[in-house]
């Protein structure tokens, strides 16, 4: 098969093409993820114990702000990489990928100091009780602790190589949960005792990431000799203000955009808590079931931004427009069919997560009723949901920061959370998992409603 130029990608390949081209390593790449993410709450809910679930919920929040400290190296950096190559200003792009690159090992380092010393009282307000805490601090320990470092540098390495158009390499090394699933049995069931497999799975996790860690430095390097990346000291140094400035302008309100969706769901817990440990553990259950249609448009996503970010940068606001309509039917096919299935095979998906013939037999049977339930309600929330995703990478990719960093608080902070309270406190559990669907639908109107303002003010 003929070798295709970046250039040819990026400027002249078919839209749909260079969608596909682009989007699907990434898609392999995020069901991949969530296959590994979501293998340890299967593997666990097979010793039948919703506490072990519940415990993992928690500690799964402290993971996901992982994906936030990426955003800000990752995202802000590679979203302005593609706009420098674009614009034909290697140099720039070079220094831009170091001094990401040496940011990501910083913030890691300092989040995993965070997360140390201030373990329990985080798990406490997370919603932790004295039943799961033990389990929970196990996870974290391993996974957030001592394996922080690696997440982070692999996820904003993969960004970086993505946005340079090398999405099938960044892809593979994100392909690291394969040996996750692979390790989970062997750690939680053969080689550490009965009662361990939180611990188990924290294990295996931690040596999946440290090698997919380790694959995309070497290509990282490797692609580095052709392209304008690189992780050399002087190039990070070199950095000048202005870059930095754009940089951060779309960094900072993506990393934003995670932080504070996974500050709603540490309210989410809190809230769910009080109602019990079962439901807790159905709730983490649905987050987990529902990261696929979400994982497939997150990737779509993610595959767009560089197509888009460069076109814009160079001028051709004719392709980036195709490729932005092209995108939002792609990802609301996707939502629409996700919702249709979800609404039929909610019992069956929320039975793959714990086991109701071993353990506590009446707790897990309890705990998939109120899954099933709660996952047919949340999904309703799947095409507002993407509507939120498609429209704030848009605003990432042509470094529109302010609306991105605005739509983020406003998602989250002004409706999710306070539909969270109001919707508890008049319908009890069953309200608080139907305020996701209220906010995202105010969430994606007001996303709409800012893109078009920036279309409008930007695009003649």
């Amino acid at each position: 098969m003929r070798s295709v130029s970046k250039k040819e990608l990026f400027e002249v390949m078919p839209v749909p093409k260079a969608i596909a081209t682009m989007a699907i390593p990434t898609i392999i790449s995020q069901l991949v993820n969530l296959i590994y993410n979501t293998v340890d709450t299967i593997f666990i809910g097979r010793t039948g114990d919703p506490s072990k679930t519940a415990a993992v919920t928690v500690a799964f929040t402290i993971f996901m702000m992982t994906v936030a400290f990426s955003n800000l190296c990752g995202i802000g950096g590679g979203s302005l990489i593609a706009r420098l190559i674009g614009a034909r200003r290697e140099d720039d792009a070079r220094r831009v990928s170091a001094f990401s690159f040496y940011c990501a090992i910083g913030i890691a380092l300092l989040y995993s100091l965070l997360i140390g010393v201030l373990l329990d009282p985080i798990l406490h307000l997370l919603g932790a009780s004295d039943a799961t805490i033990g389990y929970a601090r196990q996870y974290v320990l391993v996974v957030v602790v001592a394996g922080n470092l690696p997440v982070i540098l692999s996820q904003t390495v993969a960004h970086l190589l993505r946005n340079s158009g090398y999405s099938r390499q960044a892809s593979i090394g994100l392909s690291g949960g394969i040996l996750n699933i692979l390790l989970d049995p062997l750690f939680m069931f053969v080689l550490l005792p009965e009662g361990m497999e939180v611990l188990g799975a924290a294990i295996a996790t931690l040596l999946a990431n440290v090698a997919a860690c380790v694959y995309l430095l070497l290509t990282f390097r490797r692609v580095s000799k052709t392209a304008p990346l690189s992780f050399r000291p002087r190039d990070a140094r070199a950095i000048r203000a202005p870059e930095l400035k754009s940089l951060f302008a779309v960094g900072v309100p993506s990393a934003a955009l995670t932080a504070l969706f996974d500050t709603a769901n540490i309210f989410l817990n809190s809230l769910m808590s009080v109602h019990g440990d079962l439901e807790l553990a159905a709730i983490g259950i649905v987050m987990k079931a529902e990261r696929l249609p979400n994982a497939i448009n997150i990737g779509l996503c993610q595959g767009m931004l560089p197509i888009v970010a460069y076109n814009y940068s160079s001028g051709n606001r004719e392709r980036m427009s195709k490729v932005i309509r092209s995108v939002r039917v792609y990802g609301l096919i996707i939502a629409a069919v996700s919702l249709v299935l979800f609404e039929i095979l909610a019992a069956p998906i929320v039975q793959l997560f714990l086991s109701t013939s071993a353990g506590k037999i009446d707790d897990a049977v309890t705990t998939i009723g109120y899954a099933a339930l709660f996952l047919q309600i949340r999904c309703i929330a799947s095409i507002p949901q993407f509507l939120n995703y498609h429209t704030s990478f848009c605003m990432q990719a042509v470094g529109n920061g302010r609306d991105t960093l605005l739509h983020s608080f406003c998602r989250e902070l002004v409706f999710y959370i306070p539909f969270m309270y109001l919707l508890d406190a008049l319908f009890g559990k069953v309200g608080l998992v139907c305020a996701l669907i209220a906010g995202e639908s105010c969430g994606a109107i007001l996303a709409l409603l800012l893109f078009a303002r920036w279309k409008r003010r930007t695009i003649r």
